[in-house]
């Protein structure tokens, strides 16, 4: 916020500028390690998810809002990485199938095809 301001004893006019303040969000990840929360990596994520679909752009990047303003409402200040995975998973469910399927197969790291199997079979659900 800009402010125009006048010196209270010489007069002279000057500007100020004004931020609000924000506490960082802190991620916490799989392996206790703690870093600060950034919309990139999320964007990054749903991204190459999407990547050959027909999403257009503007509902792929919708979706990366809904998703952090959905993570920063939170009344935590650290969020663990997994809430923050399953958030982007459930966003991604209703975005586009396919790319649920992706994302989930390697955020939820499946190590053989029944594994994978059992997710889809949810999903169908």
């Amino acid at each position: 916020m800009r402010r125009r301001r006048c010196c209270d004893e010489c007069g002279k006019r000057f500007t100020t500028y004004e931020k609000i303040e924000t506490i960082p969000l802190i991620v916490i990840k799989k392996d206790n390690n703690r870093e600060q929360f950034e919309r990139s990596k999320i964007e990054s994520g749903v991204l190459s998810a999407c990547y050959k679909r027909p999403v257009p752009a503007d509902a792929i990047k919708e979706a990366v809002d809904e998703i952090e303003l959905q993570i920063v409402n939170r009344e935590e200040k650290e969020i663990p990485s997994s809430l923050i995975g399953e958030i982007v998973m459930e966003r991604l469910k209703t975005l586009d199938p396919v790319a649920y399927v992706r994302f989930a197969s390697v955020y939820r790291q499946f190590k053989d095809v029944n594994t994978f199997m059992e997710e889809l079979k949810m999903f169908l659900e």
